[in-house]
This record gives structure tokens, sequence and C-alpha cells, in this order.
């Protein structure tokens, strides 16, 4: 039997990286190195999917695109108006420094298949995720009205007729760092005979 041994990870490293893990909502302006970013995409790509169909696509967004994705971010939450003030500002601060990254999914008339690549590409945002934690990085998976706007296909040269956006990827070093309570572990566990 072939083992799979990582010698400079450990079990507990694993366990330590994943809990220490969070969605991070407010970034410093400083820059991550792009072997980072492909070290991370990389890992992503080793991400387990059914009959491997490989579903995932990563799109890195720059700076001229985030600019126009974040304008209309601000148009679609300024639905009862315009953001002003500190409503503006914490808008701002959440979206201003970090990098961007939309992750898509290619598209299956096989319903069964959809579900199966959507399980699959999700596996690859927390790789990604993760290998980005490890060095440092925090980010944040969003999903939402924006997932479905034409113009964020347009502006992320996304085919809709090929490819589904499943979310875009915010990521960068983190300001503050949140920490929520989670349920007990009894509340989402349990076992059979």
């Amino acid at each position: 039997m072939n083992e799979i041994t990582h010698p400079a990870l450990n079990a507990q490293t694993l366990v330590d990286l994943i809990t220490s893990r969070r969605t991070i909502h407010m970034y410093k302006d400083q820059a991550i190195a792009q072997e980072v970013i492909e070290e991370a995409v990389f890992a992503a790509h080793q991400a387990p999917n059914h009959k491997l169909t490989w579903p995932w696509r990563f799109t890195l967004i720059g700076p001229e695109t985030k600019a126009q994705i974040n304008e209309l971010a601000m148009k679609m939450k300024a639905t009862n108006g315009p953001l002003e003030g500190a409503q503006l500002e914490l808008f701002n601060q959440k979206r201003v420094y970090p990098q961007l990254m939309v992750v898509s999914q290619t598209v299956s008339a096989d319903p069964r298949q959809s579900k199966e690549d959507y399980a699959a590409v999700s596996c690859a945002i927390q790789n990604f995720s993760l290998a980005l934690a490890a060095h440092g990085i925090g980010s944040k998976w969003s999903t939402g009205s924006m997932t479905r706007h034409q113009l964020a296909y347009e502006l992320s040269e996304i085919d809709q007729s090929t490819e589904e956006i499943v979310g875009f990827i915010w990521f960068g070093y983190p300001a503050k760092v949140p920490s929520p309570k989670r349920p007990d572990l009894s509340e989402v566990f349990r076992s059979t005979p």
C-alpha cells in the first residue's frame, strides 16, 4: 500500500490551520506575491471532484476591473439610496485593499453532475483559502446577487453559457480578525450504532 506523506506538515498543524482560518472583512494595504496566489490556485486544483470533471475556473481580477466590480457592488447595495457617511466608509474599508478572485464552475446539463461539481468547487475554494491562510492571508467568499449579475460576468470575462460564477473571493492580509462563537460540537456531530 502506498502511503502519502508530507514531512513538513503534521496533523496538528493542519487542524491548527483549519481552526484558525477566518472570514476576513477588513484588510491591510499590503501586496501579495504572485507566487503565493499561484500556489493557492495550485492547492485549489487538488480538490476532489466526481468523475474528474475539473469544474473550477479561477479568474484573478486586475485593479481596473476590481474598481468596476466595486462600483457595481455599490450600486447593487444602494437599492434604497446612495451609500453615505459611515455606510460608505465601511463599504470602502471592506473592498479597497484586497485582491479579488472570481471562482466559477463549468456548466453541466446534468443536474446531478452540476450538484457534484458545485461541491467540488466548494472544496477547491476551501483549499484556496487554507493555502492563503498558511501565508497569513485572509479571505472572504462572497455570493449573492452579484454572482448572477450579467455585468459581473462581462467584467470578469466569463461566458455565462459555459460557466457559472460561484463566488467572489476577496483576499489580503487581515487588518482585523473576527472571533465568531461556533456551536458546540455536540450540536453538529452524531453517530449511529
